[in-house]
């Protein structure tokens, strides 16, 4: 029997139920008098609002979700249903409503313990409100394979904050394994008669330890319906992982408070909470494992209101190396959003910024195919809907990028850039002036390298598309250490040669190395051939320091590499030719930097 959409058998709460095999005239009875899933309905509609993202297990005839959908207003709602022959009719039902496009039916079953089988079987019995994962005995049950999806996987992509539950007995293994993390509320009816009692407390244990607490209200002895504080919500969020956890995932907050910083402080309160004035960690930016805008209490107004929906950019930087790295590592979510934001929503590293992108902000941005509106909040504001995708690069861990932001990159940066320059390319610091730091007698370098039929490249006088040109075309790439090479990153490709000689003893180094290997599948040689390491008198800032190369050590290392061929002997710097490089007032720190 095909459902008919002709006429329904019943109606509750302004959802239509179309005929079906699985209504008998006591349920129908029942549907009409709001007695059938009565507690399940009444504990969604307790919980449920405008905007959430409902995840229901156990669809069944379709009603709990319906009315919840039909009435409360939720963003979303996906459903699975393990029982094939009752998913046609529960189709049936949203189409009759029209939520075919607000709810999502799945026909599999969620599986959170590690060891996923692809299918399981799941007993089919003559009341469907007696089929279940569990092999009853003295029933008549047949057996179908239905397949299985990961629970972690679904609360990544779908990102629900409302769970619903009622999988006859499945929900023990369920909780048992689940992570929870985002979760707001959930409405679960329990199966002693499958699990006997002590089931059903481990049921109830492991939701009170996570912080749950029953609502008195809609819950009964079998239903419950349980919310917890937003404190709870979320565990604290550590630095985000390449591999997965928050920095994959995507929260959308409806009402969203941004705070701009108010100081020129490097760490100042900032960032997002949601409406009701909790902390999004998610939406902080972090340097390795330090959290950069700590959280800020509500403020009494905010300055503007902007409404519709935008994409959370983080952080906008003005200076070019931490803009590529760390103003970008959201951008990835613009490929899994249903529809395009209005736009993407930044605050300043710090105070008195200008608020508009400058000339290579935009280019980069451009070469990503981004296209959209960039709005800079520059004091408070409140967001009528405001998306925040997890971090997805940056420094630290995270410069290796996520999967998600890799692809992202790959995908689009500099796609419509043809290869343009020669097999040879040396990526030069040697004109960014004395305020930036450098290799001491770069133009040597740039001399014996030019012998060698490389390409002298400055970045910074050419536009965007002429340095991916350049990158893209390059078989043998000799670097300075710097920035630029987290621009060859985003097009690099395993088959081309690569050296970086470090200019001095930093992190970055390894952020960048880390960012080269996990982008262009090809790990760089790295020249370990600083003799010794000059500082400004007046600073111990790191990017202003200006390392002191082994010419011959250099050569040899680039001979042994394959990045030049035999030729005379580069001759060490002088003591002169350090002094007219560096001027006097740096002084010489004797850290070294050698294999």
């Amino acid at each position: 029997m095909t459902p008919d959409p002709t006429f329904h058998a019943a109606e509750y709460k302004g959802v239509r139920v179309p005929q079906s095999p699985f209504l008998t005239d006591r349920r129908i009875e029942r549907i009409a008098a709001g007695r059938y899933e009565g507690e399940e309905i009444a504990g969604a509609l307790s919980v449920v609002r405008p905007g959430d993202r409902v995840l229901e297990l156990g669809a069944g005839l379709g009603l709990v979700g319906a009315v919840a959908a039909k009435n409360a207003r939720p963003e979303a709602v996906l459903s699975f249903e393990a029982n094939p022959e009752l998913v046609p009719y529960t189709r049936a039902l949203y189409r009759e409503n029209g939520l075919d496009a607000l709810i999502e039916l799945r026909n599999a079953v969620l599986v959170a313990a590690p060891e996923r089988p692809e299918t399981v079987p799941f007993h089919l019995h003559r009341s469907f409100l007696g089929s279940s994962l569990t092999e009853t005995q003295g029933r008549k049950n047949r057996a179908v394979e239905v397949p299985t999806e990961d629970f972690r996987t679904v609360m990544d992509t779908f990102r629900p904050n409302v769970l619903i539950m009622d999988i006859e007995g499945g929900e023990l293994d369920i909780l048992r394994h689940a992570d929870l993390d985002g979760i707001r509320a959930v409405v679960i009816e329990f199966h002693p008669d499958l699990y006997g009692q002590e089931g059903m407390q481990a049921c109830k244990t492991i939701l009170r330890r996570a912080g749950f607490e029953k609502s008195e209200g809609p819950s009964t002895r079998l239903v419950w319906t349980c919310t917890r504080p937003q404190d709870r919500t979320r565990r604290p969020v550590g630095p985000p992982d390449p591999a997965g956890g928050w920095s994959t995932r995507i929260l959308t907050l409806p009402d969203a408070i941004v705070q701009a910083p108010q100081t020129h402080r490097k760490s100042s309160p900032s960032g997002v909470t949601d409406a009701g004035g909790a902390d999004i960690a998610e939406a902080a930016i972090w340097h390795g494992r330090k959290r950069g805008n700590r959280p800020f209490p509500a403020p009494d107004a905010v300055a503007e209101e902007i409404p519709g929906t935008w994409l959370w950019g983080g952080v906008l930087w003005s200076y070019f190396a931490h803009f590529i790295v760390e103003s970008s590592g959201r951008l990835w979510a613009l490929d899994h959003l249903e529809t395009p934001p209005d736009g993407i929503l930044y605050i300043h590293r710090r105070d008195n910024q200008d608020a508009g992108l400058n000339r290579f902000q935009s280019a980069f941005l451009a070469a990503l195919g981004v296209d959209l509106p960039v709005r800079v909040v520059e004091t408070s504001a409140r967001v009528e809907k405001l998306i925040v995708p997890g971090q997805g690069f940056g420094l630290g861990d995270i410069s290796a990028g996520t999967r998600a932001f890799r692809d992202f990159v790959h995908d689009r940066f500099g796609r419509h850039v043809a290869p343009d320059g020669g097999d040879r390319l040396y990526i030069s610091r040697s004109r960014l002036g004395h305020k930036r730091g450098k290799l001491i007698g770069e133009d040597r370098i740039e001399q014996e390298l030019t012998a060698q039929g490389y390409e002298i490249f400055h970045p910074q006088l050419h536009d965007m598309p002429t340095q991916i040109a350049r990158y893209k075309a390059a078989k043998q790439v000799v670097a300075s250490e710097g920035s630029a090479l987290h621009l060859f990153a985003f097009v690099g490709r395993p088959d081309q040669q690569v050296a970086l000689i470090p200019r001095r003893r930093s992190s970055a180094t390894a952020h960048i190395v880390r960012h080269l290997e996990s982008f262009t599948g090809a790990s760089p040689s790295v020249l370990n051939v600083l003799r010794d390491t000059w500082q400004p008198a007046r600073s111990k800032r790191k990017r202003l320091s200006a390392g002191e190369p082994d010419l011959p050590l250099l050569q040899a290392k680039l001979r042994a590499g394959g990045f030049i061929d035999a030729g005379p002997a580069w001759p060490p710097l002088t003591r002169k030719e350090i002094r007219r490089a560096l001027g006097r007032h740096h002084v010489a720190t004797g850290q070294t930097l050698l294999d």
